[in-house]
């Protein structure tokens, strides 16, 4: 299959006619051809994009609500075809990315509703004068999404920059690309005017990178790797562009004793390894109480054994492949960092070949104890199918266990007592904390992290305003 870039609202092969491989992680043979674009191509998207942003903006926001809302009902209509795509493309199960899809369709369908509803402010100065606030739009902003729930963070970065009238570049992964392409001619058939979205696809050091450094993309929305931000940061703020980054996590998932055990074992295979464990928000570092610590192993470890790995078509296999070779030997290389470190492996460990995908990229999902919090292992994100455990005995050991990485994306709490779990909710240094669920999300509240985690927040209104620029307008009475 070759992918094509979307410029000008049409299907263009790059200017340099260049491409490069993508490959199928279930198999690990390559199945299609990316675009290797490069400035030329960045270019003619910014030209594109300049040319309809004005007319974007203006454009009464029912029919924004009108397009966003057809681009959404259509994601409905070929949901089955992108979730076949989308697996194929990432290597997760085809059940999961049929919910994925669900929620792309979600986002364009909120944001549109958002368009419409979106406000400011006013504030009177007793007889004197009125201030009020406009909203406006950007320009031509830049939306830069990762390979690990492609269409899902995709949409959710476009969406609300379409429903706040800028015109976008976008820029997918270049390891799965293919949601992104489907995307391109489900907007057309959807009527969206053409340069309003370009989507240019490509590797991040020569495309991403020159999205960055180019003075005509005023802001940049970032989801990926923390090292990758801290560069795009370097670039970006001298520039004083807006940012919003989402970067990586180390997730804590604590287990109190007065917790539901069984309920909080069963939602932890799910915060662990859904998706290969290769989500920002899974939760990597298991805390247990040491009164309980024993029996939750024991029933974790049980579950985690049952889990079916292979064929991510087969809809009773829960782990599919990971999405790249080189990411696949970044995990495995972590295994060995464990084992030297003294970890003692509960589950996994090991790669895995079932029959008849040998060739893909697939590892056990991998339980490990004994190891300091201070570890590599429990410092560092591995971004894979990968946990550790460590027990606790009192509240505050928990929360210096929590709090003691240099990330704060996400965190879970288990337990029924309710004066622990607001005392927790407002100590951990967390930009999201779940209390006796994970991934339960609302499109309204705010997203992101502290720390190394991220700059900035995304979802509902924070959304909406990271993607304008307010202006006080003072009268005098």
């Amino acid at each position: 299959m070759r992918v094509l870039n979307y410029i000008g609202g049409k299907l263009v092969e790059p200017v340099s006619k260049k491409y490069l491989p993508n490959h199928q992680p279930s198999t690990g043979m390559v199945y299609g051809e990316v675009p290797d674009s490069n400035n030329e191509d960045l270019e003619l998207a910014l030209i594109s994009a300049k040319s309809a942003q004005k007319d974007w903006e203006n454009t009464p926001a029912e029919q924004k609500f009108k397009v966003l809302n057809a681009i959404a009902d259509l994601i409905d209509v070929h949901r089955e075809k992108f979730a076949l795509a989308e697996s194929k493309d990432q290597g997760k199960p085809v059940w999961l990315a049929r919910n994925e899809m669900i929620r792309s369709a979600q986002n364009f369908r909120f944001f549109a509703t958002t368009a419409m509803q979106f406000s400011s402010e006013s504030h009177a100065m007793e007889n004197k004068a009125i201030n009020y606030t406009l909203r406006q739009s950007i320009g031509v902003v830049g939306c830069i999404s990762p390979w690990n729930l492609p269409l899902y963070l995709f949409s959710w970065k476009i969406a609300p920059a379409l429903a706040a009238g800028n015109a976008v570049i976008a820029k997918p992964s270049e390891f799965t690309p293919v949601t992104a392409f489907l995307l391109s001619e489900i907007c057309i058939e959807a009527g969206l005017p053409a340069g309003v979205l370009n989507i240019v696809h490509g590797l991040g050091p020569k495309v991403g990178q020159s999205m960055v450094e180019h003075p005509g993309i005023k802001a940049i929305s970032f989801t990926g790797g923390t090292t990758t931000g801290k560069h795009l940061a370097a670039t970006a703020a001298p520039m004083f562009k807006k940012l919003s980054l989402e970067l990586g996590g180390k997730n804590p998932n604590i287990i109190f004793a007065d917790a539901d055990i069984n309920k909080a074992i069963k939602t932890t295979v799910n915060a662990s390894f859904m998706n290969q464990g290769e989500i920002c928000l899974c939760g990597s570092r298991l805390l247990v109480h040491a009164s309980i610590y024993e029996e939750v192993k024991a029933k974790l470890v049980d579950e985690v054994l049952k889990l079916k790995i292979g064929d991510p078509s087969n809809d009773e296999n829960r782990i599919g492949a990971i999405v790249s070779e080189p990411h696949y030997k970044k995990v495995l290389s972590y295994l060995e960092i464990a084992k030297n470190e003294g970890g003692v492996f509960l589950t996994g460990g090991e790669a895995v070949f079932p029959e008849g995908f040998e060739k893909g990229w697939y590892i056990a999902p991998t339980i490990i104890e004994g190891l300091p919090l201070q570890c590599r292992t429990n410092q560092e994100e591995i971004f894979g199918p990968v946990i550790s455990i460590m027990k606790f005995e009192t509240d505050q050991e928990a929360l210096e266990l929590a709090n003691g990485t240099e990330y704060g994306l996400a965190a879970t709490v288990w337990t029924s007592n309710l004066n622990r779990a607001h005392t927790l909710a407002a100590a951990l240094d967390f930009g999201i904390v779940w209390v006796n669920c994970w991934l339960l999300r609302d499109l309204r509240t705010p997203f992101g992290g502290k720390k190394s985690s991220g700059v900035g927040r995304e979802g509902g209104l924070e959304a909406m305003r990271f993607f304008t620029e307010p202006k006080n307008v003072c009268i005098a009475f």
